[in-house]
């Protein structure tokens, strides 16, 4: 009796934990997304405000202190993540907290710095509790596909907010809904239709609902216009089908795929900014083939002032997040508005490029090793647990195109950031959960004290 009222108690604890935590991360997710307090007014310049009201830095100092606690509190898992996390995330944040040393704006990275910790330790308190095998996608899933139902209904009420009245080709016509963009709107179609796609192969989520939610998706990756977004979309879920389709005989044969994929896709994008000396020459085929600019979007002017800004500081770059310190003329990214008729992106539309421009090489290098731990770590885990690693991989390859195009690795300003988070988190408690099984199997054996499995996972 004792032990059944314990047991039920231990299931109550649990599952109010869970709960917190998913609202933890829906409010960080729905904080990425809608601009704050609805005021679109701030979107007529495409950059961000470098800091909120007095409201949004309390839910921000709120999801920080909730967070941080939960992980102390569970700090024996935690460590235990710690240790299964892809090194170059604790590399990269590591680096971005230590930038405030040479930053051109110290206050600005030191506010960026501030949300790139919080994020993190959403992303890791979200693992340690209330965690079962499909757990990710089944707190992300259903977010994402209320915001894009959101965003739709916002569109029909509120044209004049949800739609862009620009008068511009490229934006005429083109739905954002609830997000600040029609790119952040297509990409966020682009997540929530992999998610659906997946629950269905996965066979998680009924037909019905898969099709529901799939349809949701398209529709609004049509209506926003974006075309990365429906290429990355396409791309993704058929790589998604072909990892979880494949049979287990012709993993190696997916695995050299997987890894083709993404390393054709990083090393067209360091050889389009011309980061690398002496890459350019393997576009030149794909030039002579298509007939495209090599850029595809239009966007070289962008990347070649934030080139030569760069080179200023090969380094280690000009601070985290510390360009984009608005259309002032004290602001180095100025420069846009002198040379591109008043013109202000906001970004460098490359997430390569962003965070070489922030955090130079070593930057660079980081978000490279990021990258391929991404893969490997995904990989490793095929060889266990398909459905798993077939999401995280088909993620991975949405994240590596929208990139081309969009700046969205590691940066605090876009929700993919979040999304890529909680998934290299969730990668890392997998292969914690596959540790405590082997330490199960062995205590079960004789061959350890079953208390040293308990304490590691508590």
């Amino acid at each position: 009796m004792i032990t059944s009222r314990v047991a039920a108690a231990s299931g109550v604890r649990e599952r109010g934990q869970a709960l917190a935590l998913t609202v933890l991360v829906w409010t960080l997710i729905v904080l990425m997304i809608v601009p704050e307090g609805f005021d679109y007014s701030i979107l007529i310049d495409t950059h961000a405000p470098t800091s909120g009201s007095a409201f949004s830095r309390l839910l921000w100092l709120a999801l920080l202190v909730a967070a941080a606690g939960f992980v102390l509190r569970r700090a024996a898992l935690a460590g235990w993540v710690v240790r299964e996390l892809n090194p170059f995330l604790l590399a990269f944040v590591a680096l971005a907290l230590t930038s405030i040393a040479w930053s051109i704006e110290p206050v600005l990275t030191l506010r960026r710095d501030i949300r790139l910790l919080t994020m993190v330790l959403v992303c890791l308190a979200f693992v340690l509790g209330g965690w079962h095998r499909q757990r990710f996608q089944d707190v992300v899933r259903p977010v994402l596909t209320l915001m894009l139902l959101g965003s739709v209904l916002f569109g029909l009420v509120r044209p004049d907010l949800g739609i862009h009245q620009e008068t511009s080709y490229e934006l005429l016509g083109a739905w954002r809904g609830l997000t600040n963009h029609k790119n952040t709107l297509g990409t966020l179609a682009c997540i929530t239709l992999i998610f659906w796609a997946h629950g269905w192969l996965a066979r998680e989520v009924h037909l019905w609902r898969a099709l529901g939610g799939s349809a949701l998706a398209v529709l609004c990756l049509c209506l926003s216009r974006s075309e990365t977004s429906g290429i990355a979309a396409v791309l993704s879920v058929v790589m998604l089908t072909l990892v979880m389709r494949t049979p287990r005989s012709m993993q190696p044969v997916t695995k050299m795929i997987v890894i083709a994929a993404v390393t054709a896709l990083i090393v067209y994008a360091l050889a389009m900014l011309r980061l690398i000396p002496g890459l350019g020459v393997l576009l030149a085929p794909v030039t002579m083939l298509t007939d495209l600019d090599t850029s595809f979007t239009g966007r070289r002017e962008i990347w070649w002032i934030i080139h030569e800004h760069m080179q200023l500081h090969p380094l280690l770059g000009t601070g985290y997040g510390a360009y984009w310190s608005g259309p002032s003329p004290q602001s180095p990214s100025y420069e846009f508005m002198l040379r591109m008729g008043s013109f202000y992106p906001g970004s460098a539309h490359n997430g390569y490029l962003e965070i070489a421009n922030d955090l130079g090489w070593v930057g660079l290098l980081c978000l490279l090793g990021y990258v391929v731990n991404l893969v490997m770590q995904s990989l490793r885990l095929l060889t266990f647990d398909v459905a798993q690693a077939a999401l995280f991989i088909a993620l991975l390859l949405q994240q590596a195109i929208t990139n081309l195009s969009e700046s969205h690795w590691l940066s605090v300003l876009s929700v993919n950031f979040v999304i890529t988070t909680l998934a290299t988190t969730a990668l890392a408690r997998a292969f914690v959960d596959q540790r405590l099984r082997q330490r199960a199997a062995r205590a079960r054996t004789g061959h350890m004290n079953p208390a040293t499995i308990t304490a590691a996972s508590t």
